[in-house]
């Protein structure tokens, strides 16, 4: 019960500030520009990758069996990807963004018209979508057995491949090249646009200039930090240095923690963000 009110809370935090996000940046036409466009596609994955998972861990503290039908496991795998990898693709498009507007400030709005945000959108999905079907696929495809006990509060690429009977080559090597083209790919973008970034704030002589445009980009890069950080630590050490047990406790921290510390971080670090709240609060309702 005290971890069933823990991630309740968790929850409850992750979907009051992703939707409250979401409905802010909605409400508030200021904040209707590409940066806050790809915000809104940021808190609306993180809401739906939270959901995807923390109700059904949720119901596992409590209920006398915890299970979860085939069907389930395959539903909730196949999303569980592709807001992995739709996330990892819409904070590099997010990354972009702030190049263009720190580098490029004079060609922003033809950069950045709504036309090309909308193509960045659809490139996100698409390769989410991809990712996700290419996994599935190939677990759909395995026979399972070992008492077909799920070692996880998930259905995870790594603790459902433990489980299969038959030879898992095939799945390896699709999570070396799907891993490696949908993570791979929006990390050098990410590092690509901050190394210029970073030269081109350099480069400007005013402190205040310079502090303004780290101010722009600091949000994002402590979510950048988060996400691939604590997907890193799972996903990149031996089994050996990191047993099933302890991979779960860190696989917690990005799935469960980011998406309740994204929206967080972009409303608290925020100017307009704050701007727009108050302005909404100050709104009267109709009579």
């Amino acid at each position: 019960m005290p971890l069933f009110f823990l991630f309740l809370g968790f929850y409850v935090v992750t979907v009051v500030g992703n939707l409250g996000l979401i409905t802010l940046i909605g409400l508030n036409s200021h904040l209707h520009i590409p940066m806050y466009f790809f915000l809104l596609n940021l808190s609306f994955i993180d809401f739906s990758y939270s959901t995807t998972l923390t109700p059904k861990m949720l119901m596992g503290f409590v209920s006398k069996r915890n299970i979860i039908s085939y069907a389930g496991c395959m539903t909730q795998f196949f999303f569980f990807c592709f807001f992995v990898f739709s996330e990892s693709y819409i904070l590099s498009a997010m990354a972009y963004d702030r190049y263009v507007a720190i580098c490029k400030p004079l060609l922003y709005t033809v950069t950045m018209s709504p036309q090309v945000c909308l193509l960045l959108l659809l490139g996100v999905y698409v390769m989410g979508f991809a990712g996700a079907m290419a996994h599935t696929a190939c677990m759909v495809r395995l026979t399972f057995c070992s008492k077909n006990l799920v070692n996880h509060y998930m259905c995870d690429i790594l603790p459902l491949l433990e489980r299969s009977c038959t030879s898992t080559y095939v799945n390896e090597l699709v999570v070396f090249v799907v891993v490696g083209i949908d993570i791979g790919v929006p990390t050098v973008t990410i590092f690509i646009s901050y190394a210029l970034i970073l030269s081109s704030i350099l480069r400007i002589h005013s402190t205040k200039g310079r502090s303004k445009a780290f101010s722009t980009c600091s949000s994002h890069i402590i979510a950048v930090s988060l996400f691939f950080g604590s997907g890193a630590f799972m996903y990149l050490k031996p089994s050996s240095l990191l047993p099933m047990n302890q991979g779960k406790v860190s696989s917690l921290f990005y799935t469960i923690v980011v998406p309740m510390l994204n929206p967080l971080i972009y409303s608290l670090r925020n100017k307009d963000v704050k701007v727009a709240l108050k302005k909404t609060l100050r709104k009267k309702p109709f009579s």
